[in-house]
């Protein structure tokens, strides 16, 4: 069998993070931690977490370092991501979460830290265009949307653009990975735990770069 890993994919919102952390997650046999898909369901569910969240989101901010490590930090201690390892997908964005998961991970440290790199006018463009499920949160865009007109091939769901997928919120939340992710970029930099993996291409292309790296390193 294929052995586990413990891995942090970082990279710009549109880079395709969601999609390779996916691919990543079947390869490796470990779970797909997305703190993306972790507010959202808890907006969904309108707990109260969710509605702090949601506030933050709408306005196009990003949610603060308190919120994602209590989040983050329990969902390690589950048997998947304890036994075999794990991908966290959009966490940690900031030097302080980067230094509360190396105290959470300090049995079991990270693997590798890879910055998967795209052009900022190249998310823009795609951020721009993303359409998703409301239901299930399969991705869409203008150019490529469901058969049927915005109804998912998945799930039968709305599919429509996010409320923080409008030009303004994505130029916010661009602005702050800049000030926030990439202090954390130099952080694992310096750690010897950094890889940069061009994010351009197919994505199968993509992925081969990235297996690539992560075996070199395990």
């Amino acid at each position: 069998m294929i052995p586990g890993a413990r891995l942090v994919l970082l990279g710009r919102q549109g880079s395709g993070k969601g999609t390779q952390c996916v691919r990543l997650s079947r390869h490796f046999v470990v779970p797909h931690i997305s703190t993306g898909d972790m507010l959202r369901a808890a907006v969904r569910e309108g707990t109260e977490l969710g509605k702090m969240a949601k506030a933050i989101i709408d306005a196009g901010g990003l949610v603060g370092d308190d919120i994602m490590v209590g989040l983050v930090s329990e969902r390690l201690t589950e048997d998947d991501a304890r036994v075999r390892g794990y991908i966290l997908d959009g966490f940690p964005r900031t030097v302080s979460q980067a230094e509360s998961l190396d105290k959470a991970t300090a049995s079991r440290p990270l693997d590798l830290a890879i910055d998967l790199v795209v052009p900022e006018e190249v998310v823009l463009e795609r951020i721009s265009s993303r359409r998703v499920c409301a239901k299930c949160g399969a991705i869409y865009s203008v150019a490529a949307p469901p058969s049927t007109e915005w109804v998912c091939d998945k799930c039968g769901g709305e599919v429509q653009q996010r409320a923080d997928d409008t030009p303004e919120s994505i130029a916010k939340r661009l602005a702050a990975y800049t000030l926030e992710t990439q202090p954390t970029i130099d952080f694992y930099s310096a750690s010897g735990l950094l890889v940069g993996v061009d994010g351009l291409g197919t994505p199968d292309e993509i992925f081969a770069r990235l297996l690539g790296a992560i075996d070199a390193q395990l």
